[in-house]
C-alpha cells in the first residue's frame, strides 16, 4: 500500500507549501490512499483545481493530469472536461471560498445537475492563502481581517446547501479522522453522479491565531471534540448537539 501510494507522489514538489499544523496535508494523504485502496490509476483520473491553499493539494503534489484554473472556476473547467470526455473521472480539491463563494453559483448548478464529479471541499473557515479575509463558511463571531469585530454573518452549512441542489451524494468528515475521512472518499469516488465531500481542516495560522487557539494540535482536539457522528446524533438531545457539527454521510 505504502508503495503504491508513493508511486502516486510527483517527489520533486516537496516540502509542501502548506503553513505547520495545517490540515490539508492530511486530506492530500486521505485522497491518495483512497485512490491505492481502490487500486485505480491515477492516468485515468483528471484532478481539477482553484486559487488557494487547498488548491495546492494536486497541483503539483500528484503524478497525474490536473488542471489548476481560475478562482471560483474549478466546477466549470471540470464540467467541460467531463463532456469533452465522459470516461475520465474527474476529482475537484479546493477550499471554501474556491468553491463556495467565488464559486457558489457553479457549485449549485452542477450539483443540480447531478454530473458525475467528485467535489472535495477542503473548508478551513477563511480565505487562508490571500490574506485571512471572512468567507461564506466563517462562523459567527469569528475573527478575521475583515471582522476584526468578529463575523456577523450567518455562515453556509455546505452540506445542506448541495443536498437541496441536488447532489446525490453528500458528506462532510474533519481531517481529525483520517481513516472515516478516507472511507469516505471512496464512496465519493465510486458513485455515480454528483458527488460532494466537505472536509473540516484547520488552519492555524489565518483563523487560529486570531481566534486564541494556541496551537495547531489544539484545533486539532477542538474538531474532535466538536464534532458528532449522525449515527451518534439520533441518540442525543438538542441541548446536548448545540455548538456540535454533524459529520458523516447524508445522502448516499
Amino acid at each position: 500500500m505504502n508503495q503504491r501510494i508513493y508511486e502516486m507522489i510527483n517527489d520533486r514538489a516537496f516540502p509542501t507549501p502548506f503553513c505547520p499544523g495545517c490540515g490539508h496535508g492530511i486530506l492530500m494523504g486521505a485522497v491518495l490512499r483512497a485512490f491505492a485502496e481502490l487500486e485505480w490509476d491515477l492516468k485515468n483520473i483528471l484532478f481539477v483545481s482553484g486559487i488557494g491553499c487547498a488548491a495546492w493539494i494536486p497541483s503539483p503534489h500528484f503524478k497525474a493530469d490536473t488542471l489548476h484554473t481560475l478562482h471560483g472556476r474549478a466546477i466549470a473547467y471540470a464540467t467541460g472536461a467531463k463532456l469533452f470526455n465522459p470516461r475520465l473521472k474527474i476529482m475537484v480539491i479546493s477550499g471554501d471560498g474556491d468553491l463556495s463563494s467565488i464559486g457558489g453559483n457553479h457549485l449549485i448548478h452542477a450539483a443540480r445537475r447531478n454530473l458525475d464529479l467528485t467535489v472535495v471541499c477542503a473548508n478551513n473557515s477563511i480565505y487562508g492563502m490571500t490574506g485571512g479575509q471572512m468567507a461564506s463558511t466563517t462562523p459567527l463571531g469569528s475573527v478575521t481581517t475583515t471582522t476584526p469585530k468578529g463575523n456577523q454573518e450567518r455562515p453556509f452549512d455546505l452540506c445542506r446547501l448541495a443536498e437541496a441542489a441536488g447532489a446525490s451524494f453528500v458528506a462532510r468528515q474533519p481531517v481529525a479522522t483520517p481513516i472515516p475521512l478516507t472511507r469516505t472518499l471512496k464512496k465519493a469516488i465510486t458513485h455515480k453522479g454528483f458527488s460532494f465531500v466537505e472536509v473540516l481542516s484547520p488552519c492555524p495560522t489565518q483563523y487560529g491565531r486570531r481566534n486564541a487557539f494556541r496551537s495547531a494540535f489544539e484545533m486539532i482536539q477542538g474538531l474532535k471534540n466538536t464534532c458528532v457522528s449522525v449515527e451518534k446524533a439520533k441518540g442525543m438531545s438538542a441541548e446536548d448537539l448545540a455548538g456540535k457539527v454533524l459529520v458523516g454521510e447524508f445522502v448516499t
